[in-house]
């Protein structure tokens, strides 16, 4: 954290992962040496990140979308997040990290659910950084679910506003992210956090997510401590 001590950090990041295809494709490998790269990064990223003092991480492993990629990749990537479960857990109870789901399981395996559920109730106490992992998620799909479900538990309509909307999201009890980072030069949200992330400060960069680094990190960060955040209100005369 060299240089950044006397700087304001954010207390939420969220993060597109995106690049590991490119990546692989300019070493001339196949898609899913990308996201095994990918994934391995992610997990020790996550560790070097607890190191610093902000409480609340979220990663965009895998949308709502990413099934209608070729079979054999989203078999790959679903092997891969078996296969880095165990660890993740492990460095978890370490380093006192609690690991959350955004998204749905439903379609993932029962082998695959299951490990899945472990790694949440393993890590609920953990006090220090909350990860959360963004897999089989959509920003509209999770605003439709949270309609549906004021609806189906007949909430009076006078009794909406958005403080109970958020009830109904993913991230209820949550704060929104401050910073949202995309990696891999794309300059899009992706159906991510669309409702949380209305105010955020966006940091793109042409970085491919295997390649971004604690350096790239913390450039991100001194971009986001010159930012004035005003919530659509004037600074101070």
């Amino acid at each position: 954290m060299t240089g950044l001590q006397k700087i304001k950090l954010p207390r939420h990041i969220a993060i597109v992962m995106d690049g590991n295809g490119r990546w692989a494709k300019k070493r001339h490998r196949p898609r899913i040496f990308g996201h095994k790269q990918g994934a391995l990064h992610a997990r020790d990223f996550v560790e070097l990140f607890s190191e610093y003092n902000i409480p609340y991480l979220t990663l965009y492993a895998f949308s709502t979308e990413n099934w209608s990629r070729p079979k054999a990749e989203v078999v790959g990537i679903l092997r891969l997040l078996e296969e880095n479960l165990d660890k993740a857990i492990k460095i978890a109870m370490q380093k006192n990290i609690r690991i959350n789901h955004l998204g749905k399981l439903d379609k993932l395996s029962l082998e695959l659910q299951k490990k899945a559920r472990k790694a949440l109730e393993l890590t609920r106490k953990n006090t220090g950084l909350t990860v959360n992992i963004a897999f089989n998620y959509g920003g509209r799909g999770e605003i439709v679910g949270a309609v549906r479900d004021i609806v189906d538990k007949h909430i009076p309509v006078e009794k909406i506003d958005e403080n109970l909307f958020c009830q109904h999201l993913y991230t209820n009890g949550i704060p929104d992210p401050d910073l949202f980072i995309r990696t891999g030069g794309e300059m899009r949200l992706s159906n991510f956090l669309i409702w949380q992330a209305a105010y955020a400060e966006l940091y793109f960069t042409p970085v491919l997510w295997p390649d971004f680094s604690k350096e790239e990190l913390e450039k991100a960060l001194r971009a986001y401590s010159n930012r004035q955040r005003r919530f659509g209100g004037l600074e101070p005369v």
